[in-house]
């Protein structure tokens, strides 16, 4: 059981905040498989690096994250006003979502399942240190 005043409580909880610049898209359509195929080409990258590789990547995810990217970008310079040139991508993950379970007729009568997976996708960006 935590000890002090429940407001104390919640002050030490937010202390521990982490301060860096994010975005995430909730409720993705599509699975968490193919958004780490995208998201594993840029984890590490800085910006202007990752920003081209999603722009030219063919795959579904990449429009989606791209935007997500250009959102934490914009989050990162009106929020916490860092400059775009030192950003970098900390983390980024997908997380599962929510299920659409959906029916197939097949033969003789039977049903097959179908589902079609949501993810939740966030993107952490961080400054470079100063060399």
């Amino acid at each position: 059981m935590a000890k002090g005043h429940r407001s104390q409580i919640k002050r030490e909880r937010n202390e521990n905040k982490d301060t860096r610049p994010s975005a995430t898209l909730s409720y993705a359509r599509v699975s968490v498989q193919k958004a780490c195929y995208v998201l594993d080409a840029i984890r590490g990258k800085d910006v202007t690096t990752a920003l081209g590789i999603v722009a030219y990547n063919p795959r579904y995810a990449s429009s989606l994250i791209e935007k997500l990217l250009k959102s934490a970008i914009a989050n990162a310079e009106n929020n916490n006003g860092m400059s775009a040139d030192n950003l970098y991508i900390a983390e980024c993950y997908a997380n599962q979502g929510p299920i659409m379970k959906r029916i197939r007729p097949r033969a003789q009568g039977r049903a097959y399942r179908i589902e079609k997976r949501m993810s939740h996708i966030t993107i952490v960006l961080d400054e470079k240190a100063a060399q």
